[in-house]
């Protein structure tokens, strides 16, 4: 086997969702596409975004997004794994799962210790935990207000920090997303097409720094 294999495991923004349209990202311009342009051909990148998937919560208008429930899968189709990109936390934030920023946190820690647990790695676990765009309060303003509720906005502007200790505690690797991608101006939640390329680049230095 002559690639390193990398899993991208996210949501929305992970998925590529298209704010303008409500569809998603052609495929070069997707985030994880780019990156796995910038790390060239030594390095075999899966793409595992969903809509709505939260860390460890069950949603209870709809199924299958719990990312704790679909990570095992997810590892095990793409074993062996030198690296698995967590960008998860932005679902937490919504009204109806009446999570602290603190639990948000708590849960992104299940997910590391369930993921380094897994039999799936080629070496040792590598993880790196990339805390996701924060949620402009403009969203408010906007229709998707009725599916977040009060209070995500600000929830999420604590994660980044609360993150930053998770990773750092649980022996992982750490990127703020923020200083290198912009909202969207429909909805304030979903990275804009001009977040790709940045937000790859500083992914790609990053992961070179850890693995070579």
């Amino acid at each position: 086997m002559n690639k390193r294999h990398i899993l991208c495991y996210g949501d929305s923004n992970t998925w590529g969702y298209d704010a303008v349209s409500g569809g998603r990202f052609d495929d070069d311009l997707r985030w994880p596409m780019q990156l796995a342009r910038q790390l060239g051909e030594e390095w075999l990148l899966a793409e595992n975004g969903v809509n709505g998937r939260t860390t460890v919560f069950e949603d209870p208008i709809n199924e299958g997004l719990n990312g704790l429930t679909h990570l095992v899968p997810a590892m095990l189709a793409h074993a062996p794994l030198d690296l698995l990109l967590l960008m998860l936390g932005t679902n937490d934030c919504k009204q109806r799962f009446s999570a602290t920023a603190q639990n948000i946190a708590d849960g992104l820690r299940r997910l590391i210790a369930k993921a380094q647990s897994l039999a799936v790695w080629r070496q040792e676990p590598r993880i790196l935990v990339v805390a996701p765009m924060v949620i402009d309060a403009r969203i408010y303003d906007t229709p998707a207000a009725a599916g977040m509720g009060a209070g995500c906005a600000e929830k999420s502007h604590a994660l980044p920090a609360l993150m930053a200790q998770v990773a750092g505690e649980m022996g992982c690797d750490y990127l703020d997303s923020n200083p290198y991608v912009n909202p969207s101006p429909i909805d304030w939640m979903h990275l804009s097409p001009d977040s790709s390329v940045p937000l790859a680049a500083a992914l790609a230095q990053k992961i070179s720094q850890m693995l070579n």
